[in-house]
């Protein structure tokens, strides 16, 4: 039987390789954060570990973004667990994890496990604060969406549909999503993290419209 510490490495190097390159903000480090960050909190809420760690480790593997399709995406996590021989029940708890913590324009049900509630906290942690800002750039530009435009207004409500490929702008990302996590995070711990990084994107705000305004 193979032992968790071993399926986890390998899964880390099958994870590394698939998303070293990436440059939208999806990319290896985004994994690793939110890894340490979920491992964390589900150390301080005594979840199961290795359905944690390993969630945290795929759950941007299947990422529609970065596929061809949602299904696409599902279909390469199940081969790899199948792949590694992992028990199909622990598959199936991380598979469900996967398919439930996306954003997806608020439009998802609440996710129902201990486990899915803290990887879904320490993506959303991750989305937030000085990183998520510079996340934020990164997949605008590789998406080839403006920094701002005026004209452009931020859309108050949206389908899954308008989030993946409706126009938009690296700011009205703040208002669309960013600004909005804080209050969609399951878990004490990550609600707490969550205030100063919340913080730190209104004073971003605030000093970049001074500075577009011309306000010296």
């Amino acid at each position: 039987m193979v032992e968790n510490h071993q399926i986890i490495r390998r899964t880390e190097e099958f994870v590394h390789n698939l998303l070293k390159s990436e440059n939208s903000g999806h990319d290896w480090w985004h994994i690793h954060r939110v890894r340490l960050t979920a491992i964390e909190i589900g150390r301080l809420e005594n979840a199961d570990l290795f359905i944690v760690e390993m969630s945290a480790l795929l759950h941007d593997v299947a990422d529609e973004k970065l596929n061809e399709s949602e299904e696409a995406g599902i279909k390469k996590v199940n081969d790899w667990l199948d792949h590694i021989l992992l028990e199909r029940t622990i598959s199936d708890k991380i598979i469900d994890i996967i398919c439930t913590i996306s954003y997806k324009g608020g439009n998802q049900p609440p996710v129902k496990t201990l486990e899915g509630k803290i990887v879904q906290d320490a993506d959303r942690l991750d989305a937030i604060g000085a990183i998520g800002i510079a996340r934020t750039f990164a997949y605008a530009g590789a998406k080839g969406d403006l920094i701002y435009d005026p004209e452009l207004p931020y859309r108050h409500e949206l389908s899954k549909e308008e989030y993946r490929s409706g126009q938009s702008t690296a700011i009205n990302h703040f208002y669309e999503k960013l600004l909005k996590l804080s209050s969609t995070l399951n878990t004490l711990t990550a609600k707490q993290i969550a205030v100063t990084r919340h913080e730190f994107m209104n004073q971003y705000l605030d000093q970049f419209f001074k500075e577009w305004n011309g306000q010296l």
